[in-house]
C-alpha cells in the first residue's frame, strides 16, 4: 500500500473532511512507527468562510494553507496546543481539515480525543508544518483505510468557530458515531 495520493486532496474541503474518516494517520517516531485511524474531522474552506484562518488573509502563520494540496498545517492555538491539519485543493486557494479525534493504537495510554491531545500523543509539532502527506518515507503520513459508512456517519457544526457567524453553523464536522474517541458527541 501506499499513502493517498496527492489527487486526493485537490478536491473541496468538505469532502475531503467526509472521507479522511477511517484513513489511517501515520507517524514515525525514535520508538516506533504509530498509527491511528481517524474518527472526526473539521472543513475549512477558503478566505470567505469566516471560521477558516485563511479568512484574515495570507500571513507567514497561514501561508501553509496557499501551499500545495497533501501537505501538513501544523499551528499553535491558545499558546498551549499544536493542531494538524491537511491542506486541501489546488496550490494558491487556501483550504484545510483538521483532525480532531483518532483511535489510538492499543500500545498508546494517552488520549486522542480532541485535536490537541492528539497531536500532544502522537508527538506531532510545529516542526512537521508544511510536511508531505502523500510521501511513503514522510515522518508523518495519510494512509487509505476502511471509511465509514453512511449509517454510522455524524455531521453538525464545528467547534469553538462561535466569532464566525452563520459560518460557525456549517454542518462541516464530521465523526464515526460509533467511536469513543471522538472529542464531543
Amino acid at each position: 500500500m501506499t499513502p493517498l495520493p496527492r489527487a486526493f486532496f485537490e478536491d473541496d474541503p468538505v469532502p475531503v473532511a467526509r472521507a479522511l474518516l477511517g484513513a489511517t494517520l501515520v507517524v514515525s517516531q525514535p520508538a516506533g512507527i504509530l498509527r491511528a485511524r481517524i474518527v472526526e474531522t473539521e472543513a475549512y474552506r477558503g478566505k470567505e468562510d469566516l471560521a477558516c484562518h485563511a479568512a484574515k488573509g495570507r500571513t507567514a502563520r497561514t501561508d501553509p494553507m496557499f501551499g500545495p494540496p497533501g501537505h501538513a498545517y501544523v499551528y499553535l492555538i491558545y499558546g498551549m496546543y499544536e493542531l494538524l491539519n491537511v491542506v486541501t485543493w489546488p496550490e494558491g486557494r487556501p483550504a484545510a481539515v483538521l483532525i480532531r479525534a483518532v483511535e489510538p493504537p492499543s500500545t498508546l495510554a494517552l488520549r486522542t480525543d480532541g485535536p490537541g491531545k492528539l497531536t500532544r500523543a502522537l508527538g506531532i509539532g510545529r516542526a512537521l508544518n508544511r510536511q508531505d502527506l502523500c510521501a511513503v518515507d514522510s515522518p508523518l503520513s495519510l494512509w487509505p483505510g476502511e471509511s465509514v459508512p453512511d449509517a454510522h456517519l455524524g455531521v453538525g457544526p464545528r467547534i469553538g468557530v462561535d466569532y464566525a457567524g452563520e459560518w460557525a453553523t456549517r454542518p462541516w464536522r464530521f465523526w464515526d458515531a460509533r467511536s469513543k474517541w471522538v472529542s464531543r458527541r
